[in-house]
């Protein structure tokens, strides 16, 4: 029998069967299509950002080629305070034993023997310096031979900016990067930076549902190849389209480059923070910059606080902020403990180091308005393509200790002028703070030793040492160089005669014309007070403006302004007002116009560069320094002569209440700014003190520039390089006498209380203070009937006080109400004087001429 099976339940079983196979088939067909539009964009976002990263690649170097800018080299010579350790660590820190190619040196007990490599500064030639409780003994080169001075390898000083973004960085190469480093910064970053392809799949997703369910996008989760990508490539603001971009970008780089040469890239393009007003990028920066060592000599706690400084560079800055910087650093301790990079005890010992950071004066370390002032002849002399184009070795002028004494004094010496502002302003509204600037020469070379252009660099880019001011009186004694010079010449002033230290000038009210008559000039003294018949060295001394106009009018402003133009004031123009410093000229100029009278009489212009290099050593430019004769070598003794004065019985004399002792010449300047200008046997310091929005600063050079130089000049003599500070020198022709006070006349037993001056021979006293009544002239004078005997006049001394103002403006002079310094020293009682010279015979000529005024005079000129 036949069996029938019914199979109407099972058609519906087929039906959904093959409905789900089709949704499936529609599911995977979806899948794919959006797979493949997935892969469709990202291929194309990836190739153009591949040709992004190309192009950024193919641009040129990652990193621009910072110049490297180095200090003048420190000559060491036997008699200096030196030891063979301290020239080691000057050596090291110059690079030598680091790196063979710059030098090596060997350090036996109190003996240091010196190799200098092929990319030194100097030829291969080294020598052996030996050196006794702390005190260099002797000098030996290679063959045997003693030398009298050996020039280290000059240090270096700072990179030049990159861009105009003001960027600083110290490229490093990863083989340079302290493993301590690698391993802070990983563990307080990315600590599976070596092990993931660029991208931390779990702390990205973490941090996304973080950021949604916050509302805020504050969660940290890129790795250190994304913060490159990041820093390098992008924008800093945060939304998705730009993450996603990172993340494409990182891929890029990991495909491209080895975890080690991504690392490397990191380090130098990490922002960390701000040095004045300079970003520092990378860890070669901030290891100069917050520690004053190179990135090899960081330890442990210093390494782990510069990783720590990345999160927020200006929130964690040490020195804002050390708490912070200091729990951050511990903070990192704590991770490379977890990430087994150190054992807890090494993380307790590093704990326990207090910071010490570099001082923070970027001015004192730095020399940021110098290196302005190079970069800028280095575009000048160079090029700008060149310059930016090239890894140069920029040698320099500059001397790092005499910078960091300049800027110290500056810091201190402003903190006096704030507080006599104060003062001045207490309930008269805003207070308007000045600015300041020093410059330092050696006035027998010209090389800027030091540089201040203003009072702090981060604040005000400004470069004071460069910026055209009226130089006020300092530029006074080139009005008495000039009359000088018509001494030299046999020529005679007015009808004074022969100029002298002791002639007799006129300070009294007077209207002086010029431009043939068609304009007037009446200038005033401090107070409106006139002093009658003063000596001239009297008179510089004491800065009285109308007897050096008076003096500039016997030698003619025109002679008195070529003589300026030649010692490089070229504004100076043949007005009255000339004599009195109207004309403007830079602190650098007026530094470089002094060497005429503190290098015998020849103008130096001043100079920042001595020598461009490339990485190999080969040479880019070396540059000369310019002299010229200018001043005979006389005159420029007896112009330091008058100076000398001024700094030991005139204004001049607030720089020995400050202590320092020394030999020195030098002027006090007060126009509507504060001046002062002085100079050693090996030392010329130019400081102003002003206001930007040139009012009157209503301070006397006297109080607010001498104490600064003063400052500044205290701690060069501490330095080894400087610490000879000699008494100046005269030439053959010059001799320096002995007056007595009251006189004029030579000084005698009778007589002592004296002071010195310096005479063209032939031109000096010729009776004693004690035969003031006796006829002086010579055999000629007598025989012609030429040259009167002495008279004796009074002069009444000015009361203590600064010097009077002398405007800017050619046709009126005044003087603000400068305040009172405090008791005048007698002229004469010299707190520092000078040691007499042996007299020196005159020869016939000078026998013949030495006297030869037609109204000579030898008043007297009592205390009062």
């Amino acid at each position: 029998m036949a069996v029938k099976v019914k199979i109407g339940g099972n058609s519906r079983t087929g039906a959904q069967h093959s409905l789900g196979v089709r949704i499936l088939r529609v599911a995977l067909i979806a899948c794919s299509a959006l797979l493949l539009l997935f892969f469709s964009v990202f291929g194309y976002y990836y190739f153009k950002y591949q040709k992004i990263v190309d192009d950024r690649l193919n641009a040129g170097p990652m990193f621009t080629n910072t110049s490297q800018v180095f200090a003048a080299p420190r000559e060491v010579r036997p008699g200096q305070k030196l030891s063979a350790g301290t020239i080691g660590q000057e050596l090291r820190q110059a690079g030598y034993n680091n790196n063979p190619q710059m030098g090596t040196y060997q350090l036996r007990g109190d003996t240091i023997l010196i190799k200098p490599g092929p990319q030194s500064f100097h030829s291969t030639d080294g020598a052996t310096i030996t050196t006794e409780d702390g005190e260099v003994q002797s000098i030996t080169a290679e063959n045997g031979v003693a030398l009298r001075g050996y020039e280290l390898e000059p240090l270096l000083i700072t990179g030049l900016s990159e861009d105009k973004n003001r960027i600083k960085r110290r490229l490093v190469s990863y083989k340079d990067i302290p493993q301590r480093m690698v391993q802070s910064v990983t563990a307080i970053e990315d600590r599976q930076f070596f092990e993931h392809g660029g991208i931390n799949y779990a702390r990205t997703i973490k941090c996304g549902v973080q950021d949604l369910l916050s509302g805020r996008k504050a969660c940290g989760g890129s790795t250190l190849t994304q913060q490159l990508a990041r820093g390098f490539f992008l924008t800093p603001e945060k939304h998705i389209k730009r993450k996603l971009i990172e993340i494409l970008i990182s891929f890029q780089l990991e495909a491209r480059f080895s975890k080690q040469q991504i690392f490397e890239m990191y380090a130098n393009q990490i922002n960390l923070g701000q040095r004045g007003s300079f970003a520092i990028n990378g860890f070669g920066e901030a290891a100069q910059a917050y520690f004053g060592k190179d990135l090899k000599q960081l330890d442990l706690a210093e390494c782990a606080m510069l990783a720590g400084m990345i999160q927020r560079p200006n929130y964690f800055s040490p020195y804002k902020h050390p708490e912070r910087a200091m729990e951050r650093r511990n903070i990192v301790l704590d991770s490379m403990v977890e990430t087994n990079a150190i054992t807890k005890s090494e993380a307790e010992r590093a704990k326990a180091e207090p910071i010490r950071l570099a001082p923070p004066n970027v001015d004192a370390s730095e020399a940021p308005y110098f290196v302005d002032v190079v970069h800028d002849t280095l575009v000048q002399r160079i090029g700008d393509q060149e310059l930016s184009h090239q890894s140069l070795r920029i040698y320099t002028s500059l001397d790092p200790d005499l910078q960091r004494a300049a800027s110290e004094a500056v810091a201190i010496g402003m903190q006096n002028v704030d507080e006599m502002v104060r003062k001045q302003h207490r309930g008269n509204g805003p207070i308007t703070w000045p600015q300041v600037s020093l410059v330092a020469l050696n006035p027998h070379t010209g090389q800027v030793l030091a540089m201040v252009g203003g009072r702090n660099y981060g604040v005000s880019q400004l470069n004071h040492a460069t910026s055209k001011r009226p130089t006020g009186s300092i530029f006074k004694p080139f009005v008495y160089a000039a009359a000088y010079n018509a001494s030299v010449n046999g020529q005679t002033i007015g009808d004074k005669g022969i100029f002298t230290a002791t002639t007799m000038l006129d300070d009294e009210p007077t209207t002086f014309t010029f431009d043939n008559g068609r304009q007037t000039y009446t200038p005033r003294n401090y107070k409106d007070e006139f002093h009658g018949s003063v000596t001239a060295i009297y008179a510089l001394a004491h800065s009285l403006n109308n007897a050096t106009i008076s003096l500039g009018q016997m030698v003619g402003f025109e002679n008195v302004a070529a003589l300026g133009r030649q010692a490089g004031i070229a504004a100076a123009r043949g007005t009255p007002a000339v004599s009195l410093g109207a004309y403007d000229a830079t602190p650098l100029d007026m530094a470089g116009a002094y060497t005429i009278f503190a290098n015998n009489g020849v103008h130096l212009n001043p100079w920042t560069l001595a020598s461009v290099r490339n990485l190999n050593g080969d040479i880019v430019a070396d540059f000369a320094p310019e002299a010229r004769q200018v001043l005979d070598p006389r005159v420029a003794a007896l112009s330091t002569s008058l100076m000398e004065g001024v700094m030991n019985f005139g204004y001049g004399y607030e720089t020995r209440k400050r202590g320092f002792m020394a030999p020195a010449a030098g002027k006090t300047g007060t126009s509507h700014d504060a001046w002062f200008a002085g100079y050693t046997s090996n030392l010329i310091c130019i400081v102003w003190v002003g206001n930007d929005d040139y009012t009157d600063v209503k301070l006397a050079g006297a109080l607010a520039a001498a104490p600064i130089w003063a400052e500044f000049m205290n701690r060069a003599i501490k330095l080894p390089q400087y610490s000879d500070m000699k008494a100046f020198s005269y030439p053959d022709g010059v001799i320096m006498e002995r007056l007595d006070k009251n006189t004029n006349l030579l000084s005698d037993s009778s007589c002592p209380n004296a002071y010195s001056a310096a005479f063209l021979a032939g031109t000096e006293p010729h009776n004693t203070c004690s035969h003031m009544g006796d006829d002086q002239r010579n055999f000629f004078q007598k025989m012609l009937g030429i040259g009167g005997q002495t008279q004796s006049q009074e002069n009444q001394q000015p009361p203590a006080g600064n010097e009077p103002g002398a405007s800017p403006n050619p046709a009126a002079v005044h003087s603000g109400p400068p305040p009172n310094p405090g008791a005048q020293p007698n002229p004469g009682s010299s707190p520092n004087p000078v040691v007499e010279e042996p007299k020196k015979k005159k020869n016939f000529f000078q026998k013949i001429f030495g006297g030869g005024d037609k109204k000579q005079q030898q008043p007297t000129q009592p205390q009062q």
